[in-house]
């Protein structure tokens, strides 16, 4: 999976602030980001926290047979693992180019400068020696992952402990934590890289690049450095030229920043050696208090309360007393009812109702014409009403007889009473 890219506004926003030496997080041209070194519970964990990046190294040792060129001489071994928990650009079980070009980056700087005495790691000759392996994981990214490597590595290899050992004759017998004290490695100086990021062919130059900065940058170079001022490696990325005067100008940088780093990790050291001296809790311990489900704790904060009662009764005078009267709900139509002031509607339904209103009431008149004009006698007694709503026969036992209309109309309305009368006589 790769990162997503980004869009041509943010890299020119991103370009703009650098010309105008502004940065995202607001740090000047040659600030680092906080850093913040901790220790575990064992000796040899390192994590680094360098602004958002986060970096734990890990140390472990064995004992194993020596290269046949130095019988004499202890191994180093340095990887670097790039999870998919700090980028989503990382992927699982596969070395990309930036896990290969940081892993010989930290030899360089480590092993190659010769920072640790390795003779000294040497139990028997041709046969036993120590071999120090240094497992470095990315917990997430933010951007220049080299130095907060480089940084918790040495401080890892600093902190670390080797059990004591003993020989008879071809016997080595390895002693337990409890049963003689470990022994710290051999070191000699702490090599430190610094990381210059450059944009625009070299005329721009940052301190300690976070990602997006790396995204637009030109060219990186990254000078490792002890507080000697010894240069332990030097490498150029980017495909960028560099003059002399631009290479000398990161070399006194660099020279600052790393006797910073240098006393903030002596002084991690120290603050940890007397925690573990004193007996108290390191390392991860000092978060998990014993017999305890939480640490949480709060502070008691006191609250008054002598005149509750007064500011209470102030604030019922001074509030508005709400309306007795609960005013009639507004019929707009037939079967609709509103609870309110009455509004007007503003969705424009007020006229269509009426309008069906009307419709309908012309309906039901003519309706019921037709149900009058439909009503027949049925034998006698029996009237049969004919509903064109429902469709069915609806049978009146006893019907209320008519009164007789006092006007006897028209001719024709005449005869057709007197021949009525005569069929009900036969």
């Amino acid at each position: 999976m790769k990162d997503t890219p980004l869009s041509n506004c943010e890299r020119d926003f991103l370009l703009k602030a650098i010309e105008e030496k502004k940065r995202l997080d607001g740090r000047q041209t040659y600030d680092y980001r906080k850093i913040k070194i901790s220790f575990g519970t064992d000796y040899g964990c390192c994590f680094v926290d360098l602004g958002q990046t986060r970096v734990m190294a890990q140390v472990s040792c064995e004992l194993v047979a020596p290269k046949e060129n130095r019988p004499n001489e202890g191994i180093m071994f340095f990887n670097i693992e790039l999870s998919p928990m700090a980028s989503p650009g990382f992927e699982q079980g596969r070395q990309s180019e930036l896990s290969v070009k940081l892993n010989r980056q930290l030899e360089r700087c480590l092993r190659n400068s010769k920072c640790i005495d390795t003779e000294s790691l040497c139990v028997v000759s041709g046969e036993k020696v120590w071999q120090i392996r240094v497992d470095v994981h990315t917990l997430n990214n933010d951007g220049n992952l080299m130095d907060a490597a480089s940084i918790a590595a040495i401080t890892a290899l600093c902190h670390f402990r080797r059990p004591d050992v003993s020989t008879q004759g071809q016997e080595v017998t390895v002693y337990s934590p409890e049963e003689r004290d470990p022994i710290p490695l051999s070191i000699y100086h702490m090599p430190i890289s610094v990381s210059f990021a450059f944009f625009q062919q070299g005329t721009y130059l940052l301190v300690d690049p976070c990602e997006r900065e790396e995204r637009v940058m030109d060219g990186l170079l990254v000078i490792a450095m002890n507080k000697h001022r010894e240069i332990c490696s030097i490498q150029s990325s980017g495909g960028i030229m560099l003059l002399k005067e631009q290479v000398m100008r990161c070399s006194k940088i660099a020279g600052v920043k790393v006797s910073e780093i240098t006393e903030l990790i002596n002084e991690a050291l120290l603050n940890d050696r007397k925690a573990r001296k004193a007996g108290g809790k390191c390392g991860f311990a000092e978060s998990m208090p014993q017999e305890r489900i939480t640490a949480l704790k709060k502070d008691e904060t006191p609250v008054e309360m002598t005149d509750v009662t007064e500011t209470a009764n102030g604030i019922i005078q001074k509030g508005e007393a709400a309306p007795q009267t609960v005013p009639s709900p507004v019929v707009p139509v037939p079967g609709v009812g509103q609870v309110g002031q009455g509004l007007q509607n503003s969705w424009g339904l007020e006229d269509d109702d009426e309008d069906d209103y009307e419709e309908e009431k012309n309906d039901n008149s003519g309706d019921e014409q037709v149900e009058e004009v439909t009503k027949m006698d049925v034998g006698e007694g029996d009237v049969v009403e004919i509903s064109d709503i429902e469709e069915e026969e609806v049978v009146i036992l006893n019907p209320e007889v008519p009164e007789k209309p006092k006007n006897t109309g028209s001719k024709s309305h005449q005869k057709g009473a007197a021949a009525s009368k005569k069929r009900q006589k036969k």
